[in-house]
């Protein structure tokens, strides 16, 4: 998104001296005894250690920004992808500050979530870009490993991966002490915001979710779709049929599990004329996490970029709040 990097280029970016590694330890235990959860996505109590060092200051709003890495839950068959790397912009002040976790969309440069996540920061609102299964550096160099592709078993688990790293994400959160365990939660653009999405439900501590250009449905809203016909003719030509399809795409769906985010507040933002997520998903997430609030702009996909500052001082509004 052009605006996006637009943003990003005027920030004056201040690189510090070096400075020593922090290292520490998280608990992670699971809250409650995870029966609205499916097993696929349950994580049991656990330690993990983490690194975490200095990569920049905003000179200008004294924001710093952090590396920080610990290992995924999940040992996939790439040793690039074990590692969850993130990064946390801390805001100016001592604290406590609430904190959002903040994912990417499917074929970014990343400046779409290092431009919302310093806004949140510039607003007193703690923000943790966390890179998704081979996303980033979790992809080996010069592979075209994606987390989502025609692989549909790599997919799901990639998916699945993601969703796990995000709950230890979650933990890390909650255990430190300039960070309010009691107000944290997710926001995802795009691709980001069903996995977000997916995450909250999964997660009951990350009370509050914001939607940016998703929804769910995935087989009602993409099966009739004209983009989908190709790969909608070969699976017919396979004995599929949408019935079926809905079945498989279930453990990914967010509207399977959206009834775990009617006690959350959630916030959905959409495009009226959105041709990659159509609106009607949209509308079915919002219908079924209890009919929250949820904004319309009269956009396209793309075309949502000429309304970036309005969602993102939405989204900053809905995390600031009590």
């Amino acid at each position: 998104m052009p605006f996006a990097a637009h943003v990003l280029t005027a920030l004056a970016l201040t690189a510090t001296s070096a400075a020593p590694i922090e290292k520490g330890t998280v608990r992670f235990t699971p809250s409650g005894d995870q029966k609205e959860i499916p097993e696929r996505y349950r994580l049991e109590a656990r330690t993990f250690d983490f690194e975490m060092d200095v990569k920049s200051e905003l000179a200008d709003s004294g924001i710093g920004i952090y590396r920080l890495r610990f290992p995924s839950p999940v040992v996939s068959p790439c040793p690039e992808n074990n590692t969850v790397h993130a990064e946390y912009y801390r805001p100016r002040g001592s604290g406590t500050f609430p904190c959002v976790i903040v994912l990417d969309i499917t074929a970014g440069d990343q400046s779409v979530s290092r431009a919302i996540s310093t806004q949140l920061a510039r607003n007193g609102v703690a923000a943790l870009f966390v890179q998704m299964a081979y996303y980033g550096p979790r992809r080996p160099p010069g592979s075209s490993l994606r987390m989502v592709s025609t692989d549909y078993i790599h997919t799901l688990e990639a998916i699945r991966q993601t969703v796990l790293d995000l709950r230890c994400a979650t933990a890390w959160m909650a255990s430190r002490p300039e960070l309010d365990a009691s107000r944290l939660g997710i926001l995802g653009t795009s691709l980001g915001s069903f996995i977000g999405t997916l995450t909250a439900e999964m997660e009951p501590r990350l009370g509050k979710v914001a939607v940016l250009l998703g929804g769910g449905g995935l087989v009602e809203g993409y099966y009739d779709h004209p983009q989908a016909a190709p790969f909608k003719a070969i699976w017919e030509a396979m004995g599929g049929t949408k019935e079926k399809l809905a079945k498989y795409l279930a453990p990914v769906d967010p509207l399977t599990c959206a009834a775990n985010l009617r006690d959350r507040k959630v916030l959905i933002l959409a495009g009226k004329r959105d041709e990659i997520v159509p609106p009607k998903m949209a509308e079915a997430l919002w219908e079924a996490t209890g009919k929250q609030k949820i904004v319309w702009f009269d956009c396209t996909h793309y075309g949502a970029v000429v309304y970036f500052a309005t969602a993102l001082q939405t989204i900053v509004e809905h995390f600031r709040a009590q």
